[in-house]
C-alpha cells in the first residue's frame, strides 16, 4: 500500500469521514500517522516528525508503541484470546487487584469495559440500579462519551446533534464550579448520580475551586445520590496521584478509567465501585453483559499499564515533567502576555488559554508547523490542550517549550489576520 497521504485523504473523503477531511484540509493539513516510537511520531512518508503533545486525550499514557505493554501483547496473544465474559480469569483478577490497589479503601469491585463512554453509561445504569431514581446530574461543559447514556450526560448540544436532547427530567446540566445549583438541583431528592469530569478537557481543563470535589462529594451523598468521577481523561497519573479527583481530596462512588488503560494498544475502560455501587452484582451478576467486557488479552494489556503507571521511577518521571512546565510555561507567557492569557495546570494536565476565540486552534496549526501535534479544546477553542506522556524525557521537554516559543509568533499574526478580516 505505497499510497501517498493526499490520495488516502482522497478515499477517505469518499468512504470514511467527509467533514473531518474538509476540516483538516481547510486548516492546510493532510496528516496521516507513519512510524511512531515513544513521545514521537512521523508522517506517513517520513519527511515530518512531530512530538505528540495530545496523546490522544491520554491513550498514549505512556507514550507510543510501549516495548513493555508490546511485549505483553504479543506473549499474552501466545497464551489466550478474548476468553469468555461469563467466567472468571486469574487476568481479569489480576486487572481488578491493581485497580483496587491503587484507588481509595472504599473501592471493592470493578466492571471492565471496552471504551470510555461504555463505561460512563454503564456507570450511570449501576446508579440508577443502586438508588431506585432517575435524574443524571453532570456539567454543561463536559464531555463523557458519545454512546447513548454518556452523549447525554455530555454538554447537551452532543446529543441535540443527534436528534437526542435529553430529556430535563431525567438529565440536569450545570455550570462547572457551581455548589449552589448543584444543591438546587439535589434537593429535589430524584437523583441518581452526579458525574463529574475531574478537570473537564474539552472545556479547555479550567481548574476547580478550592474544595469543589470534596463538596461535591458531601453535597450528592446529602441527598442521597451517588458521585461519580470521570478519570477517562484525567486520571492514571496525569494529575500527579493515579486519580485527581483524589487528589482534591474527594472519595467518590465510582471512578470511570479508559484511554491510558488500553497502553495505546487494546481498548480497555472499566468502572470502579465501591459496596453500594456495586450492589447488583451480588443481586443479578448477569444484568450487565457484554461479549468483549474484561476480554482475558485487554487484562493482560491493562495489568501491565498498571505496573508501569505505579512504580516509582514513573511517579518521579511525572513530577519532573509538572516542574519543568511549571516552571518554563511562565516565561512563555510573560513574553507573549497579551495573547497568552493563562496557564492551567495539574501535573500534567495543562490548558493554555489565549485572548482570542481561535487562539487555541491558532496555536494547534502553529505547533503543527513546527513539528509539535497537540489539540484545541473543542467547547472553547481559545484553548490549547497540552498533554506530554508520562515517560516523555526531559530533553524532549526542552524541545516542546522552544517549539512552543517559536509557534507564538506564527498563531499571534494568524489571529491578528482573522480580526483584520472580521472587521
Amino acid at each position: 500500500m505505497n499510497k501517498t497521504a493526499h490520495e488516502i485523504y482522497d478515499e477517505a473523503y469518499k468512504i470514511w469521514n467527509p467533514d473531518r477531511v474538509n476540516t483538516f484540509r481547510s486548516f492546510g493539513v493532510e496528516l496521516v500517522m507513519g512510524e511512531r516510537e515513544g513521545s514521537y511520531f512521523k508522517d506517513l512518508e517520513g519527511h515530518h516528525t512531530f512530538i505528540n503533545m495530545h496523546s490522544n486525550g491520554g491513550v498514549y499514557n505512556l507514550g507510543h508503541r510501549n516495548p513493555e505493554i508490546r511485549e505483553a501483547l504479543v506473549k499474552g496473544a501466545e497464551l489466550v484470546d478474548a476468553g469468555n465474559h461469563y467466567f472468571p480469569s486469574p487476568y481479569k483478577n489480576e486487572l481488578n487487584e491493581r485497580l483496587l490497589a491503587a484507588s481509595p479503601d472504599n473501592m471493592k469491585y470493578v466492571f471492565v469495559l471496552n471504551g470510555g463512554g461504555e463505561a460512563v453509561d454503564a456507570a450511570i445504569k449501576f446508579a440508577r440500579r443502586t438508588t431506585k431514581k432517575s435524574r443524571v446530574v453532570s456539567l454543561s461543559c463536559a464531555f463523557h462519551g458519545s454512546t447513548g447514556i454518556s452523549m447525554q450526560a455530555s454538554n447537551p448540544t452532543i446529543a441535540e446533534s443527534f436528534n437526542m436532547k435529553p430529556d430535563p427530567d431525567l438529565y440536569t446540566h450545570i455550570e462547572y464550579n457551581n455548589l449552589e445549583q448543584l444543591e438546587s438541583v439535589l434537593k429535589k431528592k430524584d437523583t441518581a448520580a452526579v458525574i463529574i469530569e475531574s478537570i473537564p478537557a474539552t472545556a479547555g481543563f479550567p481548574m476547580p475551586i478550592e474544595n469543589y470535589h470534596k463538596n461535591v462529594e458531601e453535597l450528592t451523598h446529602k441527598y442521597g445520590a451517588l458521585y461519580i468521577a470521570d478519570e477517562i481523561q484525567t486520571g492514571l497519573m496525569r494529575s500527579g496521584d493515579m486519580w485527581c479527583c483524589c487528589k482534591y481530596g474527594a472519595t467518590p462512588d465510582m471512578i470511570v478509567t479508559g484511554k491510558g488503560l488500553s497502553g495505546g494498544y487494546y481498548p480497555m475502560s472499566a468502572v470502579i465501585m465501591n459496596e453500594e455501587a456495586a450492589s447488583w452484582m451480588k443481586d443479578d451478576g448477569f444484568a450487565h453483559t457484554s461479549s468483549f467486557n474484561g476480554t482475558e488479552l485487554g487484562c493482560i494489556v491493562a495489568s501491565k499499564a498498571m505496573e508501569i503507571l505505579t512504580r516509582e521511577e514513573t511517579v518521579a518521571n511525572v513530577d519532573m515533567l509538572t516542574n519543568f512546565f511549571a516552571q518554563e510555561l511562565p516565561k512563555i507567557q510573560r513574553k507573549y502576555a497579551d495573547f497568552f492569557t493563562e496557564i492551567r495546570q495539574c501535573g500534567v494536565i495543562m490548558g493554555l488559554k489565549t485572548a482570542h476565540p481561535f487562539g487555541g486552534g491558532a496555536l494547534m496549526l502553529s505547533l503543527i508547523k513546527h513539528g509539535v501535534w497537540s489539540m484545541m479544546a473543542n467547547f472553547d477553542r481559545s484553548v490549547l490542550q497540552f498533554k506530554p506522556n508520562l515517560l516523555m524525557k526531559k530533553e524532549t521537554a526542552e524541545e516542546v517549550i522552544s517549539k512552543l516559543d517559536q509557534s507564538m509568533g506564527d498563531a499571534i499574526e494568524m489571529v491578528t489576520e482573522m480580526a483584520a478580516k472580521n472587521g
